[in-house]
């Protein structure tokens, strides 16, 4: 903190008073005053009951210097005309509660004190200088008023706030800030600044010791021979070791010369210069290398360069070396600012060693504001050849991408209705390749609250197909879909009725069988929605509950219109299940408007908490019933049927029970059942039990008639010793086979300072086809992590599981 210039008003602490003479303010000081009740107790005073009453500065009879008289009587003391030393020689009084010095002023307390008018002031015995809320403690200080300068001698402490430094000797010029401290040992603690809403300030400390501490003026500190750690300053688990080291906390950036991370006594990295962060903000610089190991890549090495550009933008350049692939160069480019954001990354593999191709990546994503409701994205992604994830990644979420997105989006929102255009089209990996879109337009509009209490609804596309297959079907296709409902509802039921015109044209470049290439569509839709509701206050197992009933019945009517030269372009058959059999449509796309005159009816219960609100059970039986057989499939003139018609007039029962057992027990299943064959096609049971934050247990059956049947088993719990294990097991039971398998250990230190995690991962997308990686990572508060980080995969993989040692902020060595 700086002084107001010179202008500093000091207070000293004994019954002495050096005078100054108005011939030695030439350089506009004040006068330097001595109020006797702030004076330190000598040892064995502090039983006395007396206290001096104030006492003031007064001028003598003569029009001399100013004097000090005590109550007692004593003998005023004055300065010598040579100015030689004047002694305090008397302190006989309990400590008073301590004044606070008015901003700018400088104040010194000690059980003796000298001085020399106008030039220095020596204070020893628990000496203790104060200006602005800064502390300067030690057994000797020695204050120079002119130069502003405090000498500092045996067990030096130096405190401001929270921080302090301790040393053997020091020397500080105040206004400046400036000195320096031999032999320091320091503490400086800052709060994070938050990114975003949701987070929170977290104060993170660093501290350490060298063998000498500059000050460089406020906020920053030089030391050489040091070293810098988040960890407890008496025994850090971790630290930076530098032979010098710059910590700079209006910058909050850290600069290590000469320097090295030690673990445990043990130096893991060496660098010759090297910047990092000192309150968990990102900075420029060399990351720590990410490690790993995998059998498509065997030992996984990357080196990344973390470039921080500015507060919202920032790149990173990662060299990689594969052992059994050769060396790869990545690079990544992130931006954002009020109106646009975005990323891109590219992968570059001149020659890979199992392959000896040339492989690389490239992605594009940017979104923008162009103006007020006007928005617009672009998403690009490409590999160099169809095996590229599964060869050189470690994860399944990312090695089964079947298709890469590319397209382009103009988005304009007018509050009740959008509109959007793009074009897409993909890049095919595994399996038949999209009809690409060149381009669509889509427009929306949902009004409600229109004469009579109707609502309208609209929904419009125009769209352009191409395809490189030049025996497929090629055009363009438009469509709409005007809705009209009429919403009634009351407080125990409500009901909708809803009629719809669905039109569609095709213009074609190719004849269809028969030689057509024009083909019109049109037909209505019409639905009935309605339900009742139903409470009732009930009590089970010893709990009072509220219960609700609630019935619901759909109704759709959609005539029959012949579509089987229509050439489907994007349509495919809806999932069975809750949200499809409430739904007027049979397939997603508009190729096939599915005949239609059925009902269906559900029932729905819920146990609800009265006192909190929160629902314990819900449990759902539904079913839909047809009054005529169908009769529109996706099949294709002159192509190979892919659907068979339903002439069953019931489908099949669909059942589904979620709960919350307990505070720490939940249970969701759904079961699909076919009356006709009286089997059961699919069902999922699921249960959960979290006991606490890293406690959990997690049970799985799936089941699909001749698809799939698999029990998957993962958890994460204590082991005891502040170790934790986490792991998952998903085991094919038709295939009689693991299909995939995580188990990981995670330990977290007693200081909170630093954790380990490790985890061994193997999935295989089919039998041939086996992954085996590894993942190592030392995690360090407040400066990020080394190694290869499983936190995501056990994330994705283990339901409940919880972080341990929570990061406050962006990584810094590696990325997640």
């Amino acid at each position: 903190m700086r002084a107001k210039g010179l202008k500093t008003r000091v207070k000293i602490l004994p019954l002495l008073l050096c005078c100054i003479s108005s011939a030695a303010q030439a350089d506009g000081l004040p006068p330097l005053f001595v109020s006797p009740d702030l004076v330190r107790p000598r040892p064995g005073d502090y039983g006395s009951k007396s206290s001096p009453s104030a006492v003031k500065p007064e001028t003598d009879a003569g029009g001399g210097s100013p004097a000090i008289k005590t109550e007692a009587g004593g003998d005023a003391v004055r300065p010598t005309d040579d100015g030689a030393r004047a002694t305090n020689t008397a302190a006989e009084a309990s400590t008073p509660p301590k004044s606070s010095p008015r901003p700018g002023e400088t104040e010194v307390r000690a059980l003796r004190i000298a001085g020399v008018r106008t030039v220095e002031l020596v204070a020893e015995g628990e000496a203790e200088l104060q200006r602005d809320g800064v502390v300067l403690l030690a057994d000797r200080v020695v204050y120079n008023e002119l130069t502003d300068e405090a000498r500092a001698e045996g067990n030096v402490r130096f405190v401001k706030g929270e921080d302090w430094v301790t040393g053997a000797w020091a020397r500080l010029t105040l206004h400046e800030w400036v000195g320096e401290i031999d032999q320091p040992k320091y503490y400086i603690a800052r709060a994070t600044r938050p990114t975003a809403d949701d987070e929170r300030a977290v104060d993170v400390s660093g501290s350490g010791h060298g063998d000498t501490m500059y000050l460089e003026g406020e906020n920053q500190y030089r030391l050489i021979n040091a070293t810098w750690s988040t960890c407890t300053p008496d025994d850090p688990a971790w630290y930076i070791k530098a032979e010098d080291l710059q910590l700079d906390y209006d910058r909050e950036v850290g600069v290590a010369k000469g320097g090295s991370l030690v673990f445990k006594d043990v130096p893991v990295f060496w660098w010759p210069w090297i910047e990092f962060p000192l309150v968990a903000q990102r900075q420029s610089g060399f990351l720590v290398p990410t490690m790993g190991m995998s059998n498509k890549t065997g030992l996984d090495v990357s080196m990344p360069y973390y470039w921080n550009i500015a507060p919202n933008y920032d790149a990173t350049i990662a060299p990689r070396y594969m052992g059994r692939r050769g060396l790869q160069l990545a690079g990544e480019f992130r931006y954002m600012t009020p109106t646009y954001r975005g990323e891109s990354r590219v992968e570059w593999l001149p020659n890979d060693k199992v392959t000896g191709e040339r492989r690389t990546l490239a992605a594009v994503q940017h979104q923008q504001m162009l103006a007020p409701g006007l928005f617009a994205s672009l998403d690009l992604n490409a590999v160099s050849d169809d095996q590229y994830f599964e060869d050189l990644s470690s994860r399944l979420s990312i090695a089964s991408r079947v298709n890469l997105l590319r397209e382009g989006r103009l988005t304009y929102g007018g509050g009740w209705w959008n509109a959007t255009a793009l074009v897409q089209r993909y890049q095919t990996l595994s399996g038949d390749e999209p009809y690409r879109r060149l381009p669509q337009m889509l427009f929306t509009a949902n009004r409600a609250n229109l004469p009579g209490g109707a609502a309208f609804g609209f929904s419009g596309e125009y769209v352009r197909f191409d395809h490189p297959d030049v025996s497929r079907p090629e055009g363009s296709r438009l469509s709409a879909y005007p809705q009209l409902s009429f919403p009634y509802e009351r407080s125990g039921y409500y009901v909708t009725p809803k009629i719809g015109f669905h039109f569609t044209k095709y213009d074609l470049d190719r004849p269809l069988e028969g030689g057509r290439t024009s083909i019109t569509r049109s037909m209505p839709v019409v639905s009935l929605d309605s339900g009742l509701f139903f409470e009732r206050e009930a009590s089970f197992f010893g709990k009072d509950y509220l219960q609700t009933l609630e019935p619901r019945i759909f109704y759709v009517r959609v005539p029959y219109r012949d579509q089987s030269d229509i050439p489907v372009f994007d349509s495919a058959r809806y999932d069975f299940g809750f949200a499809q059999i409430f739904s007027e449509m049979r397939y997603a796309g508009n190729d096939r408007i599915g005949d239609a005159n059925q009902l269906t009816a559900a029932l729905t219960t819920r146990l609800i908490d009265p006192e909190s609100g929160a629902e314990r059970l819900r449990a759902t039986l539904g079913q839909r019933y047809h009054f005529s057989d169908q009769r529109v499939t996706l099949n294709e003139l002159g192509r190979t049927p892919v659907e068979s018609t339903r002439t069953r007039s019931r489908t099949d029962i669909l059942a589904a029970i979620s709960s919350r057992l307990s505070r720490r027990t939940s249970v969701e299943t759904a079961w699909q059942y076919n009356p006709a064959d009286g089997t059961t096609e699919r069902f999922n049971f699921n249960i959960r039990y979290q006991k606490d934050f890293a406690k959990v247990v997690n049970f799985g059956y799936r089941f699909s008639r001749d698809v799939l049947k698999d029990v998957d088993v993962s958890a994460q719990w204590p082991l005891g010793g502040r170790w934790y294990g986490v792991g998952r097991v998903t085991r094919s039971l038709l295939e009689h086979r693991v299909t995939e398998a995580i188990a990981g250990i995670e330990y977290v230190s007693d200081c909170g300072c630093w954790l380990v995690r490790t985890a061994a991962h193997r999935f295989a997308t089919d039998p041939a086809k086996v992954t085996k990686a590894l993942f190592i990572q030392l995690e360090l508060k407040g400066l990020g992590s080394i190694g290869s980080s499983p936190v995501n995969l056990l994330r994705r993989s283990v339901p409940g599981y919880g972080k341990i040692n929570e990061s406050i902020s962006d990584p810094f060595f590696g990325a997640e």
